[in-house]
């Protein structure tokens, strides 16, 4: 095992190798990590994933646009390609975690952060069906109820498809009133979440997982 000094080191290590899209020190210090003995959940969670929330956090700041967004992206798929495969039944709790739908919606090409958050859900340990993007609305219903996914994660990233989510919400509602819906985006906030009638709303890839597995867990209550 690691000592809790060299944990901390890989972690910035990997961290800022996100950041700074530098994918050959990503790659180093992912395999140092698994070499070092350090939790590779632990290198995901608390390395690559806290680099990518200050990659959005410099996104949203217009300090990087999208390119470097892109190369952000890459370094961390580096890392993950490494670190996953050593991912344990155990790091994520007993439970399968649950099923999710995830796409952007029509009208919307934006897909990086549909991407992330998709790459959150597998890290934690879910079952992920991606549409892609600028998804017929319809095809939300169609593929919740073939998978019978207890959650569905719309993503849009201007004000002229973020209204595609509330017909969505709609839609779901009426074929199956218990699937969670969390919406994520640009331009949504948890007013325009709530005014839509989602479960959950997420402002960064990390809080996504978290509404996820508090949105199962009132799911699975519900149902018991």
């Amino acid at each position: 095992m690691a000592t809790e000094e060299v944990r901390q080191e890989i972690l910035k290590t990997l961290d800022e190798g996100v950041v700074e899209y530098e994918e050959d020190q990503v790659k180093e210090a992912a395999q140092r990590a698994l070499d070092e003995g350090v939790n590779a959940y632990d290198a995901v969670m608390n390395g690559l994933a806290a680099g990518m929330e200050k990659v959005g956090n410099l996104y949203d700041q217009q300090e990087y646009f999208v390119p470097e967004l892109l190369m952000c992206a890459d370094a961390l798929y580096i890392g993950l390609d490494i670190l996953k495969p050593h991912i344990t039944v155990e790091d994520l709790g007993d439970k399968p975690k649950g099923q999710v739908v995830i796409g952007t919606v029509q009208g919307d090409v934006h897909d990086i952060g549909k991407n992330i958050i998709k790459l959150m859900f597998e890290v934690a340990g879910f079952t992920v069906h991606d549409l892609g993007r600028d998804v017929p609305l319809e095809q939300f219903v169609e593929e919740q109820l073939r998978t019978d996914s207890e959650i569905v994660a719309l993503s849009a990233m201007m004000t002229t498809t973020m209204m595609g989510m509330k017909k969505v919400i709609e839609m779901i509602r009426e074929r199956n009133p218990n699937v969670a819906i969390m919406l994520g985006g640009a331009p949504v906030t948890k007013d325009t979440a709530d005014l839509f009638g989602a479960d959950g709303y997420a402002e960064t890839a990390g809080n996504a997982v978290q509404e996820a597995i508090k949105m199962i867990s009132q799911l699975r209550q519900m149902q018991a």
